[in-house]
């Protein structure tokens, strides 16, 4: 018998528990997986993917600020017109 309380030795080890909620997307194996592609490539190609690199990275750069502006405008309200019932 233990006195440890995190401890559970009465049944086997289940499945690990999910990931929580609202996890955020964590973009560091992208970016080793294209350092990776970068260096395996040969000289002569290295300076045309480290500027195809910079061109994705710029491109998700702008894409992040259109949606970041996007949530920042206020929600329009939706038009509606008055029609007359005769």
């Amino acid at each position: 018998m233990t006195t440890d309380p995190l401890r559970d030795d009465d049944g086997p080890a289940g499945p690990p528990p999910p990931p929580p909620y609202g996890r955020s997307f964590d973009p560091s194996p992208l970016f080793v997986l294209l350092d990776g592609m970068r260096r395996a490539a040969p000289r002569e190609v290295q300076g045309q993917l480290t500027q195809l690199i910079r061109e994705f990275l710029l491109t998700l750069r702008s894409l992040i600020d259109w949606y970041l502006e996007r949530l920042d405008r206020p929600r329009r309200e939706p038009e509606v017109e008055n029609i007359p019932i005769d």
